[in-house]
């Protein structure tokens, strides 16, 4: 769905609440309407294929477009300030979509040796299968993904912050390099949020964001989308959104739509309270390390200064021991549930192990890769979403389970 700029005037929780939404003009319903038809009546001239299909073409099938989905990509674009969007099954859907639509045989993509878990996987193995070159990055290291272009360099594919260890990518220094060969540049801002960072302000040519995370906020909906200008997203939509089948259920879209309605205030009080318990964190003596992009003591806190306007709210920390301590954590946290994911209303902890880790997912190429994941990451971190709860709760609930280490 593309951006509609009668929102460029409005503030940010007016977009969140209004963007995509119209009173239904049938029944006046104010809060918007949840279609789940799969079909819907056509015209006798109406094709049967998707290639004559145009973006304002009537409804026609929801894997090809739904209007309860093409309300949250229009809201989706006023917030992120987009130009299009697609609206996926879920954040891999988003990356699987991007990745096939952007990348064929002889084509080689830089992409950060460092990520969600599943993207790491798929370009581990089956990306190269398929005859793509990959080059794994630590792209907080601007000239190492410099020094990483080939003539048939087509992608640049960075997280920032990037999951787990919350390492930053300047944005704007490799939108810069990327526009000097022609690249395309994505990046998945799914911790950052637009709340934080703009990317495409930023000349990244793609956005990424899992919905399932802060967007929707409540963790019962799955989703992703990919974000960006009208030249990529329309033809990306025909050529491999519609194809590949990684379409977003309309009651999830309703679910997010009315997850974003609260989205900015959500983030602040994330922000708050993440501030707070790092803090904590970082004074207690169990704690032998704390990474927030918010402090000080972040390696990049400069970098984070200067790209986000919210330092959101995910840190990690590491103790001494810390796969006997998540068996601790596991059984004595109360508030916090230990599950993995992030960015809902709960506090949500897991602890991620290096040694497994670094079998299954992530491949270092050089020892200034495994130096820099061990910087961030030692020998295991716990991640820690910080929920919506009150924050002396939430310590309270850390110096019960900790003391007991």
């Amino acid at each position: 769905m593309e951006k509609t700029d009668i929102y460029n005037n409005y503030g940010e929780q007016t977009i969140a609440i209004h963007a995509g939404e119209i009173p239904d003009p049938v029944t006046k319903a104010s809060s918007p309407n949840l279609v789940m038809s799969t079909t819907f009546i056509a015209e006798a001239d109406a094709g049967f294929s998707v290639e004559g299909m145009s973006e304002n073409d009537p409804f026609i099938y929801t894997r090809w477009g739904n209007p309860t989905v093409r309300q949250l990509e229009e809201k989706l674009c006023a917030i992120e300030g987009a130009e299009a969007a697609i609206a996926l099954g879920s954040g891999m859907a988003a990356i699987s979509t991007l990745l096939f639509d952007q990348l064929k045989a002889g084509d080689h993509a830089i992409i950060s040796d460092v990520a969600y878990a599943a993207l790491s996987e798929i370009t581990n193995e089956m990306i190269p299968e398929l005859g793509i070159e990959v080059t794994k990055v630590n792209c907080a290291d601007v000239q190492a993904i410099k020094n990483a272009v080939k003539p048939n360099t087509r992608l640049i594919y960075t997280e920032t912050p990037c999951n787990p260890l919350l390492r930053l990518t300047d944005i704007e220094a490799v939108a810069e390099i990327a526009r000097t060969h022609g690249i395309k540049l994505a990046v998945d801002s799914t911790f950052a949020t637009p709340a934080a960072t703009k990317p495409l302000e930023l000349g990244a040519d793609f956005v990424i964001h899992s919905l399932t995370k802060y967007l929707g906020g409540h963790g019962d909906a799955l989703g992703g989308v990919i974000l960006g200008y009208k030249k990529d997203i329309i033809p990306l939509r025909k050529k491999t959104a519609i194809r590949l089948g990684g379409s977003l259920s309309p009651f999830n879209a309703w679910l997010i739509l009315r997850g974003i309605a609260t989205f900015p205030i959500r983030m602040k009080v994330h922000e708050a309270n993440a501030l707070k318990v790092a803090h904590f964190l970082e004074q207690h003596s169990k704690v032998k390390r704390v990474i927030y992009p918010g402090l000080p003591s972040h390696p990049q806190y400069q970098l984070a200064e200067k790209q986000m306007k919210n330092f959101s709210g995910l840190l990690t920390f590491q103790v001494e021991d810390g796969k006997a301590a998540a068996a601790v954590l596991a059984r004595e946290l109360k508030v916090i549930h230990y599950a993995v994911s992030l960015g809902h209303h709960r506090s949500l902890i897991f602890y991620l192990n290096s040694e497994d880790l670094l079998k299954t997912s992530f491949r270092f190429t050089t020892k200034e890769e495994l130096d820099s994941w061990q910087e961030f990451a030692g020998k295991g971190i716990f991640r820690l979403s910080v929920g919506l709860e009150d924050a002396d709760d939430l310590i309270g609930d850390l110096n019960h389970a900790l003391s007991l280490l």
